[in-house]
C-alpha cells in the first residue's frame, strides 16, 4: 500500500507458521527496503532472541509492583503457543525473529513497534472486572489440558492462520475490554508507530489477524492518535474504589453495632469469627498450593488483616514469603510454559507453585471475607 510519496509493505504471518518464516525472509532479503516493523516490544524480542533472558526476572520486583496476574497470564499464552508450535514444529514467533534476522544481515533498520507487553497485559485486566478476570484465567487454563486431535487438514488450516489472534478474537466475543485492548488498541499502536518510522519504503510484518485493522488505521484520514494515552494505565474507577472501602466499614461497622448492641463479649465473638472465617480459608488454599508451613502461617494472620484493606491482597503477601523462602531454580523459569501444560508440574515447578499460592489464598480470603461478612451482618441485625 501507499501513503503519499511512501510505500508499505504489509506481511500478515500467522505466529506459528514455517511458511511464514520463510516468506517473510524473502521478502525482506529480495525487495529491499529503508526499514522492518515488527509486531514486538523489546520485552518479547528479548524473549525471542534470547530465551535464557526470561531467567533473570526479578520476582522481587514483580511482587513489588503487584504484576503476579499479570506474569500468569503471560506463562498461560505462552503455554497456549507452545503447545501449538510443538504439533506443527516451529517456535511461537519464529516468522519475527526470521524478520529481524533477516533486516540484520541486509543492514536494514528493525523498528520494534508493538506496545509494551506488561502495558497491554495490565489494561486489559483493567477492562475486566474481578469474576470476568477469573473466568478468563480459568478459560485459558482449561484449554491447556484439551489435547485435541489434528488431522492433515486441521494442521494446514493452522500453519495459515494467525493462532494467537484467532484465539484473542474469540475471547473478545466472550469480553469485549479483551478485545478493545489486546487487538483494536494495537492495531492503533501498530499503525501509528509504522507511520512514524523513518524511511520511503518499509516492510511491516505483523500477525494475519492485525491486517485488516492495522491497514484502515493506515489509510485512516483522522488525527494521530495520542500514543501517551494507549500507554497508561488507567485508575481504579471511584466506583471500584469506593466498594473497596466499603467493605470493611461494613464489616468494622457491623463489629461496632454488635457491640453497643449485645455487648464487648459478642463483639469479640463475633471478632474471632472474622479471623477464623479469613485465615483457615486462606491458610487452607496456600496448603493446598503447597506452600512452605511458614507462608501457611502467613496466610492465616495476614488474611483477617488484608480483607479489611483494598491497598494490598493477602496473595501478594503470601507469593512475597513464598518467594523468599523456596525462590524458583533458574531451570524452572525456562521450563514454566510446558509445566504448566501438565497438572503436577503447577506443583513441582516452585514459579508455577508460586503462583499457585498467590491465586488459592487470594481465594481462600475472599470466600472467607464473603462468609465472616454475612454472619457479623446477620448477628448485627439478629441483635
Amino acid at each position: 500500500m501507499t501513503l503519499g510519496e511512501r510505500e508499505i509493505i504489509i506481511i500478515g504471518t500467522a505466529h506459528i507458521s514455517k511458511e511464514s518464516a520463510e516468506l517473510v525472509r524473502r521478502v525482506i532479503e529480495t525487495q529491499g527496503a529503508d526499514g522492518v516493523c515488527i509486531e514486538l516490544d523489546e520485552q518479547r524480542y528479548r524473549a525471542l532472541a534470547e530465551p535464557q533472558h526470561f531467567e533473570g526476572l526479578d520476582l522481587r520486583e514483580v511482587l513489588r509492583n503487584r504484576q503476579l496476574a499479570t506474569l500468569a497470564l503471560q506463562l498461560v499464552l505462552s503455554a497456549y503457543q507452545r503447545a501449538l508450535g510443538l504439533k506443527l514444529g516451529v517456535r511461537p514467533g519464529a516468522e519475527f525473529l526470521e524478520a529481524a534476522n533477516a533486516a540484520t544481515a541486509c543492514g536494514i533498520p528493525l523498528h520494534l513497534c508493538d506496545r509494551d507487553v506488561h502495558v497491554t497485559l495490565r489494561r486489559a485486566a483493567q477492562a475486566l472486572g474481578f469474576w470476568k478476570k477469573l473466568l478468563l484465567f480459568s478459560t485459558l487454563i482449561a484449554s491447556l489440558f484439551e489435547r485435541p486431535k489434528l488431522d492433515e487438514d486441521a494442521l494446514r488450516q493452522l500453519r495459515q492462520s494467525d493462532v494467537l489472534s484467532n484465539l484473542l478474537s474469540e475471547l473478545g466475543r466472550t469480553f469485549p475490554g479483551i478485545k478493545r485492548v489486546l487487538i483494536d488498541e494495537r492495531d492503533t499502536f501498530l499503525a501509528e508507530q509504522i507511520r512514524r518510522a523513518p524511511g520511503a519504503r518499509l516492510i511491516a510484518v505483523v500477525g494475519a489477524g492485525h491486517v485488516p485493522g492495522l491497514v484502515e488505521k493506515l489509510q485512516s484520514a483522522e488525527a494521530p492518535p495520542e500514543l501517551e494515552a494507549l500507554l497508561e494505565t488507567p485508575p481504579p474507577s471511584p466506583r471500584l474504589r469506593l466498594f473497596g472501602w466499603a467493605i470493611p466499614a461494613l464489616i468494622i461497622a457491623g463489629l461496632v453495632a454488635i457491640g453497643l448492641r449485645q455487648g464487648l463479649d459478642v463483639a469479640g465473638q463475633n471478632l474471632l469469627f472474622w479471623i477464623l472465617a479469613n485465615g483457615v480459608p486462606a491458610a487452607l488454599g496456600t496448603a493446598l498450593a503447597l506452600g512452605h508451613p511458614l507462608t501457611v502461617i502467613a496466610a492465616f494472620a495476614a488474611a483477617p488483616l488484608t480483607s479489611l484493606t483494598p491497598v494490598i491482597g493477602v496473595g501478594y503477601v503470601t507469593g512475597f514469603l513464598q518467594a523468599w523462602l523456596v525462590p524458583p531454580r533458574v531451570r524452572e523459569f525456562r521450563s514454566a510454559p510446558e509445566d504448566l501444560r501438565r497438572l503436577s508440574g503447577l506443583w513441582r515447578n516452585r514459579l508455577l507453585r508460586l503462583l499457585l499460592v498467590f491465586v488459592l489464598s487470594t481465594l481462600g480470603s475472599l470466600l472467607g471475607t464473603a462468609l465472616g461478612g454475612a454472619t457479623i451482618w446477620g448477628n448485627a441485625l439478629a441483635g
